[in-house]
């Protein structure tokens, strides 16, 4: 046995309520343009400023499917396999502004499990959150554990 695989999480042992380790990420707008690079989405609402003014955002927003993916990362990575989410849908009910200053923004994603399913699945509810408000919300994810 790998020390990866003995840190991977155990269905027997996860429990309802436990928390995986949150995550942050810096998200700048050169992220938002390599994204959109790689997901061939040139809208312009996420990278120009003068479009972004015109359709009333504050500023360039991040990518729905973008900001789900870094979601998914930290699922896939507790899991220990890309496999493992068999299960997601989720809800945007904010926007995500990234300003042209350097800085862009904070993303913090938190997931805490919230009922065994059927061995080995874990059904958990799934949050990203950008200066406090939700921006992501993923209720309906399950992952497949060994």
């Amino acid at each position: 046995m790998t020390v990866e695989t003995a840190s991977r999480p155990r269905y027997e042992e996860i429990e309802p309520g436990f928390r995986l380790p949150g995550r942050a990420f810096k998200v700048e707008r050169k992220d938002l343009v390599r994204y959109g690079g790689a997901a061939c989405d040139y809208n312009t609402i996420h990278w120009d400023d003068r479009t972004a003014e015109m359709m009333g955002l504050p500023s360039p927003i991040a990518h729905g499917m973008f900001t789900m993916g870094l979601a998914l990362g930290v699922l896939t990575d507790w899991a220990g396999d890309p496999g493992a989410v068999v299960d997601f849908g989720g809800r945007f009910p904010r926007l995500v502004p990234v300003p042209n200053d350097g800085v862009g923004v904070e993303l913090v994603v938190e997931a805490t499990v919230v009922e065994k399913l059927e061995a080995p699945r874990v059904r958990l509810n799934v949050a990203v959150r950008c200066g406090g408000n939700k921006v992501l919300t993923m209720p309906r994810t399950i992952v497949a554990l060994r």
